[in-house]
């Protein structure tokens, strides 16, 4: 493989005297591609009136290989290079593919030849020689710990700044990178400036309606409150959520405070159970005693079963469905498991319904 470099790193090791020929920008996470197309061009272009002189974007499923290798062989116009973007390059025939070959091997030397797409087959022959001759700009989704330092950068270069539990919030119930971005740039506008953004500023922007979150849904089952699970997902439901991102959010809740069971079990520290669970320290055993393994083990295998009925069955047999899996698991039995997190053994023996310090993840805005 060619050189790679990350995306957020690509602004920092591109200019305009050490561009490359051609590069491979690929990766699922479209703001990510986005912003390194962008990166691409101001390196190659700069940020002059003209230069859309030196500039063609293509997409793979409308234009031949013969029209974009044609462009790329032409001259800039009173610049140094020109710059060839082929968006959705995954979408090309095999055809038109081969054609690209002799050029990869012998590139136009003031071209910088872009092809981006999600995701390429590596079985191709012409993707082996793109990746061995182009750099490639990794645009991968951004590892869980990395999201929430992109969160902050993000939003200094807006002009403000967001506690962490605000921008925990933010990255659990906004999705993608985009997504993210936009409730940022409306934080911006909303925030009296110099105030740092809080909890009740993201609920505020986003409609969230406290109390009706993943986690409280799962402190719901784990108490056995069945009226309270249902009454959350009545009103997700009546929001416009679907039920299979419903579905998606409890099971992401779920394998979390599995890891986090099992990660107590092995000895893992304390402190990091608790930020994981993002509740009240004193409380953690509590909730993680309500969850045994058997109730877990239970859980996912209606939770497959679900899933299929959901895919398969009608909208208006949904709801039903959905309110029959919380009522079976709201029955499971309890075992008396008693995780010792530090000092939380009182918390153990009294396993009360448990303080949340925010709601970390609302159903309505989970991507599954």
């Amino acid at each position: 493989m060619g050189l790679l470099i990350k995306s957020l790193d690509l602004e920092s090791k591109t200019t305009r005297e050490a561009m490359a020929p051609v590069y491979a920008v690929i990766g699922e996470d479209d703001y990510l591609r986005d912003k390194a197309l962008g990166a691409l061009r101001r390196a190659v272009l700069g940020d002059g009136q003209d230069a859309g002189f030196n500039c063609d974007v293509f997409h793979g499923d409308e234009d031949a290989a013969d029209r974009v290798l044609s462009c790329a062989m032409e001259i800039p116009v009173f610049a140094p290079r020109r710059l060839v973007v082929l968006k959705q390059a995954d979408k090309w025939p095999a055809r038109e593919t081969e054609k690209c070959l002799p050029y990869l091997t012998a590139p136009h030397e003031s071209t910088t030849l872009v092809f981006a797409a999600a995701k390429l087959d590596r079985r191709l022959k012409w993707t082996q020689a793109l990746m061995q001759r182009a750099v490639v700009v990794d645009c991968d989704p951004l590892p869980e710990r990395q999201v929430s330092a992109w969160i902050h950068a993000e939003a200094t270069s807006l002009g403000i700044t967001v506690r962490e539990d605000a921008a925990q919030l933010l990255k659990e119930a906004a999705g993608s990178l985009y997504a993210l971005r936009r409730e940022l740039e409306k934080l911006a506008a909303y925030v009296p400036a110099g105030r740092p953004v809080g909890i009740e500023d993201v609920q505020a922007l986003k409609g969230t309606e406290p109390g009706a979150s993943v986690f409280d849904l799962t402190v719901a089952i784990g108490a056995g409150a069945s009226g309270r699970a249902l009454t959350i997902l009545s009103r997700n439901l009546d929001a416009g959520e679907a039920p299979l991102r419903i579905l998606g959010a409890l099971v992401w809740q779920y394998r979390r405070l599995w890891k986090v069971k099992d990660s107590v079990q092995r000895g893992g520290r304390p402190g990091e159970a608790v930020r994981a669970l993002r509740m009240d320290p004193s409380m953690a055993a509590a909730v993680l005693s309500q969850f045994s393994d058997a109730h877990m083990s239970q859980a996912f295998r209606l939770f497959m079963e679900v899933d299929s009925k959901l895919k398969g069955g009608s909208s208006g047999a949904a709801k039903r469905v959905l309110e029959d899996l919380l009522l079976q698991l709201c029955r499971k039995p309890k075992a008396t498991e008693k995780p010792r997190l530090g000092s939380s053994g009182d918390a153990a023996r009294k396993p009360g319904r448990p303080k949340t310090v925010s709601n970390v993840r609302t159903i309505r805005n989970v991507k599954r």
